[in-house]
């Protein structure tokens, strides 16, 4: 598309200098030629992009839908194979990794199914009903331990916890915060839930060397990382974990923010009781 405008303006100017009586004006018709030439390549090829993305975003979007079938089909039959007594130690062994794989496939298909339809323009859709943010919590630290087995994770609770909130999407908001600090902090991880200002305050903080400052402002944006993990031998993501997080927030209406030092990294994640 380039070359061809390129052609255009050779094939014009070209035409333009043989037929063309020169002069003050013909050069200033020559400088607008040129000035909307540059105006059309520039409109077609910021409309170029917009649809190679929106074609790429379509493509991953379908591509992460059509895979939960079978894989459900494969965390289905793991957890009857785990329930067959027949089964030797060394077979239930290897359907535990088959499962634990297959969690993780599902979580990073989740993720991009929601960076996907964010991305072309749908809302992340939220359901809410009454919840327990202790319950939430709780539940997202049980998760997060079986896949890091050696985790320190502490759990304060203090104040009012109930709330109408999307439990699953929270717990996901969570289970990222949570898998965030283990693999890129070290030490001990603090998760502190309560009531601040009439909200819901949610901190998950960890121990570790700061964030860079100039990776914060960009830090949830999609497909970023500040630095690499800490553990050795994990998968690092798709580095959706944090934007995944930001669109939870904000679709019930509230807000995620970082703040980071040599003293540790701290997500506060706060939320009306009820959004509207």
């Amino acid at each position: 598309m380039v070359a061809e405008f390129r052609a255009l303006r050779a094939t014009v100017l070209r035409r333009w200098q043989e037929t063309s009586p020169g002069g003050a004006a013909a050069f200033q018709e020559m400088i607008r030629f040129n000035e909307a030439i540059d105006q059309v390549l520039a409109e077609s090829v910021r409309h170029y992009a917009w649809r190679t993305e929106r074609i790429r975003d379509l493509f991953a979007g379908v591509l992460a839908h059509d895979l939960r079938s079978p894989l459900g089909a494969i965390l289905n039959s793991g957890e009857v194979l785990l329930h067959d007594d027949n089964l030797s130690p060394a077979g239930v062994k290897a359907v535990a990794f088959v499962q634990r794989g297959a969690i993780r496939m599902k979580q990073m298909i989740d993720d991009l199914l929601i960076f996907t339809r964010t991305r072309l323009g749908d809302a992340l859709p939220v359901s809410f009903s009454p919840q327990d943010m202790g319950r939430i919590c709780n539940d997202a630290i049980d998760e997060v331990r079986a896949s890091f087995p050696d985790a320190q994770i502490e759990l304060r609770l203090a104040g009012e916890l109930r709330g109408r909130w999307d439990g699953s999407r929270l717990g996901q908001l969570v289970v990222n915060l949570l898998t965030n600090a283990i693999r890129y902090g070290s030490g001990r991880v603090v998760v502190e839930a309560g009531a601040q200002d009439g909200q819901m305050t949610l901190v998950v903080s960890n121990e570790g060397n700061p964030i860079p400052e100039h990776a914060l402002a960009t830090l949830f944006d999609p497909l970023t990382r500040a630095r690499t993990p800490n553990r050795s031998g994990r998968a690092a993501g798709m580095g959706l974990g944090l934007y995944i997080c930001r669109c939870i927030a904000c679709a019930h209406q509230g807000t995620i923010g970082v703040t980071s030092s040599e003293s540790g990294t701290r997500f506060t994640v706060r939320l009306p009781y009820s959004p509207g």
